[in-house]
C-alpha cells in the first residue's frame, strides 16, 4: 500500500469497486486527506494504512457497499490540501472526507468541506473550534477533543504530587489546546509555559532552560519527529534524570519508541486506546495489523480504523443510501460498532463520550518495547465545550 503515494502530492485511488463501472449510488465514495511526508508524516501513514486495511478485511466494502478511497498526501501544507477538499468536493463528489492529521491544516480548509455539505471525519485533531458554539452536523471527532487526553495526564500529575511542572509544545491549535486541557486539570505550579516551532527538531536551548527552571516534571507533547528528536536529546543529556517526562499518548506511541529505543522506557503517558486493551475488536485490529504491515499499530492507527468501522455501521443502517445526506448523519451519530478503544459514543456535539487510560512505555518478557495499561484515568469523559453546542438530536 505504501507504492500508492505520490511525492508530488497527487492522489492514488484504492478502489474496491471490481470491473464492472458502478453508478455513485452503488458504492462508498471516500477521500483520505492526510499528511503522508515530512516530520509528520508516519502519523498519517499509519492512519491510511488503518483505514485501508479495515476496509480490506470487510471484503472492500463499507456497509455493503463497495468501497472507492482517493488517497492524497496534504504535505502537511493547507494550500495543498485545499486543492484535495476542491477536487473531493466538486469533481469526485465523495460521500465522505477523512484522514487530516494537524489542526493547523484541518481549520483552514475546514469552511469549504462544511459549505459544500460534505461530512467530515476526523481521524485525529478535535479543535476546540468546533466541540462548543461553532458546531457542525457535518463535523464529527471521531478521535477525542484536543484538550482530553492532556486533561487525563493532569489529573494523573495530580494523583502523583507534582508540585511544579514544565510545559512544552508546538506553536499551533493542537499545541496550544494541548496545554490549555493539562492545565485546565492540573492544580500545581506551572514552572514555563514554552511554545517551539511546528516542526523544530533541536531542542538544545529548550532542554537548558528546562534545566535550570528545576520543576519536578516535564509535560510534553511533540509530535512525530519532534518528539523522537526531543527524548532523545533530552535523555542524551541527562535531563531525565532530574526531571522525568510525562506526555500524552501521541509523543510516546509506537513510531517514537520505534525511533528512540531505550530511553523511551519508564514514559507515563495516557491515552483512549492501548494496544493491550482487552476486547475483540482490538485484539484483531492489533493482530490483523500486525500481520499486514510487520509493526504495532499506534492510536493514530486504532482512530482511523474505528472510522472505517463507524462508517461500515452508519451505511448498513441506512441500507447503503449514502446519497440522503441527513439519513447518513444520523445514522453516524447513531451508529453502534465495537471500537477498537471500547466503549464510545457521540456527545450532542459529535465529539466522542470515552474512557482514558494511563500507558507506561516498559521492554516485555520478549524485550519488546512497548506501553502497557496501567490504569483507568477518566470514566466516559466528555469535553467542557459540549455544553456550549446548540446541536439538538
Amino acid at each position: 500500500m505504501r507504492g500508492l503515494i505520490s511525492a508530488l502530492a497527487l492522489s492514488a485511488v484504492v478502489a474496491f469497486v471490481g470491473s464492472a463501472p458502478a453508478s455513485a449510488a452503488d458504492k462508498v465514495k471516500v477521500g483520505f486527506l492526510s499528511t503522508l511526508s515530512g516530520p509528520g508524516g508516519a502519523l498519517g501513514v499509519d492512519m491510511r494504512d488503518a483505514f485501508l486495511l479495515a476496509v480490506k478485511l470487510n471484503g472492500g466494502k463499507l456497509g455493503g457497499l463497495p468501497a472507492e478511497v482517493s488517497v492524497v498526501d496534504d504535505q502537511q501544507k493547507p494550500d495543498v490540501a485545499r486543492e484535495a477538499i476542491e477536487r473531493f468536493t466538486k469533481r469526485d463528489n465523495v460521500d465522505l472526507i477523512t484522514g487530516m492529521v494537524f489542526s493547523n491544516v484541518l481549520l483552514p480548509v475546514m469552511p469549504a468541506v462544511l459549505a459544500s455539505n460534505t461530512i467530515y471525519l476526523s481521524t485525529n485533531t478535535g479543535p476546540e473550534d468546533y466541540a462548543g458554539e461553532k458546531c457542525n452536523p457535518n463535523f464529527f471527532a471521531v478521535a477525542w477533543q484536543n484538550e482530553d487526553i492532556p486533561g487525563a495526564m493532569g489529573e494523573v500529575m495530580n494523583q502523583r504530587g507534582l508540585k511544579n511542572v514544565y510545559l512544552i509544545a508546538p506553536n499551533y491549535p493542537g499545541g496550544r489546546e494541548t496545554l490549555a486541557g493539562f492545565k485546565r486539570f492540573y492544580k500545581g505550579k506551572i514552572a514555563d509555559e514554552v511554545y517551539t516551532k511546528l516542526g523544530q527538531l533541536d531542542f538544545a536551548a529548550e532542554i537548558a532552560n528546562i534545566r535550570a527552571a528545576k520543576p519536578d516534571a516535564v509535560f510534553f507533547f511533540l509530535p512525530g519527529g519532534m518528539g523522537i528528536n526531543f527524548v532523545k536529546q533530552y535523555v542524551a543529556a541527562g535531563a531525565d534524570k532530574e526531571a522525568k517526562l510525562f506526555t500524552p499518548g501521541f509523543s510516546a506511541d509506537e513510531d517514537t519508541i520505534k525511533a528512540v529505543g531505550e530511553p523511551m522506557i519508564g514514559i507515563l503517558n495516557t491515552s483512549q486506546w492501548a494496544a493491550d486493551l482487552d476486547n475483540p475488536a482490538n485484539r484483531k485490529f492489533v493482530q490483523e495489523f500486525q500481520k499486514a504491515y510487520g509493526r504495532l499499530p499506534t492510536m493514530y492507527a486504532s482512530q482511523a480504523y474505528d472510522v472505517a468501522l463507524l462508517v461500515d455501521a452508519a451505511v448498513k443502517q441506512i441500507g447503503g443510501k449514502v446519497e440522503d445526506k441527513e439519513a447518513l448523519r444520523k445514522a453516524l451519530v447513531e451508529a453502534r460498532f465495537d471500537a477498537t478503544r471500547g466503549k464510545f459514543r457521540f456527545n450532542k456535539n459529535n465529539f466522542p463520550i470515552q474512557d482514558y487510560w494511563l500507558r507506561e512505555v516498559y521492554k516485555d518478557a520478549g524485550g519488546r518495547i512497548t506501553n502497557r495499561t496501567i490504569s483507568k484515568v477518566f470514566t466516559d469523559f466528555q469535553d467542557v465545550h459540549a455544553a456550549k453546542c446548540k446541536m439538538s438530536r
